[in-house]
């Protein structure tokens, strides 16, 4: 059985199309598409999936969107448990302009979630006593309230399973008093947690450790953008830097190094290993348009040459 098993509470079918630019008012033909299945966690495990990895992802899913997105999950061989909802599963849409290499991002909110389906997908969680690591991962479906994370977090206690959230905004503040495993926050949401608006990269390290000793988490990965990205611990920091290449997407990028760090931590790996695998996974989504995720051909090689600096 799987021992990492994922949470998307507000998944979506991604769209994206290339067009050769994009221009207002005129009919834009697009030289390709694609549409995948989105949303946080089914992002981990299929990222997971491509990386040898195996995973259970608990989801919702409404309408003929969800039927969609259960097929692409079953086509890419991604184990997953459905909670049908009433609403329909949201859309989400990515266009690059082939013209001037520019990616415009939409996403829209999803429908609300009853209590009763959230309270089925707390049942399916309760069932994967399997569980080592349960992560939860993206954004709550419209009105639902942050209370959710201290209901998964009970469950995942009574599992022994380490708890991993990767959300932002008012859900990541509600998220880090249960006392993750890990969480991967960037600069802005880093210094949200300690009550800033901003932070500096000379002040990560000190934040990181103030969040930690508050029992907020146990490890904290902070993304920082072209300089890479930090893993922090009470008694150990490790920096990361994926060497230059053109990015194409950033789609994916943020759950590819999350997938990334997980399949290390799986190994056995130590935490800086863990994080250097986590950047070549997430820099190696950003080798392709769209929505895609890392390849384990790019994560591998990217790893190597992260390892060598």
């Amino acid at each position: 059985m799987a021992n990492i098993v994922t949470i998307t509470l507000n998944p979506a079918l991604d769209k994206s199309i290339t067009v050769p630019e994009l221009v207002p008012e005129k009919k834009l033909r697009a030289l390709s598409s694609k549409v995948e299945p989105g949303g946080g966690g089914i992002n981990i495990s299929r990222a997971l999936k491509k990386l040898g990895v195996a995973s259970e992802a608990i989801i919702l899913s409404g309408g003929y969107t969800g039927k969609t997105l259960e097929a692409l999950l079953a086509k890419e061989q991604v184990t997953f448990t459905a909670i049908e909802t009433v609403g329909d599963t949201r859309e989400n849409f990515v266009v690059f302009d082939e013209d001037k290499k520019l990616q415009y991002r939409f996403g829209m909110p999803g429908e609300s979630v009853s209590d009763q389906e959230l309270g089925l997908v707390m049942q399916a969680i309760g069932n994967c006593a399997h569980a080592d690591y349960i992560v939860v991962s993206g954004s709550l479906p419209p009105g639902t309230s942050t209370a959710v994370f201290h209901e998964i977090a009970v469950i995942a206690e009574q599992l022994n399973a380490k708890l991993i959230i990767d959300t932002s905004g008012d859900g990541l503040k509600a998220a880090v008093k249960e006392g993750l495993y890990l969480i991967k926050p960037n600069l802005r949401e880093l210094a949200s947690l300690v009550g800033k608006d901003w932070i500096d990269i000379s002040e990560v390290i000190a934040t990181a450790r103030q969040v930690i000793a508050a029992g907020s988490c146990k490890a904290m990965a902070v993304s920082m953008g072209a300089e890479g990205a930090m893993l922090i611990t009470a008694t150990e920091q490790f920096k990361a830097v994926a060497p230059k290449a053109p990015v194409l997407s950033t789609v994916g990028a943020g759950d590819s190094m999350v997938a990334g760090m997980l399949a290390a931590l799986t190994k056995g790996w130590g935490w800086e290993q863990v994080l250097q695998y986590g950047v070549a996974a997430g820099s190696a989504a950003t080798l392709h348009k769209g929505t895609e995720l890392c390849s384990l051909a790019d994560t591998e090689r990217i790893f190597a040459q992260i390892k060598q600096n």
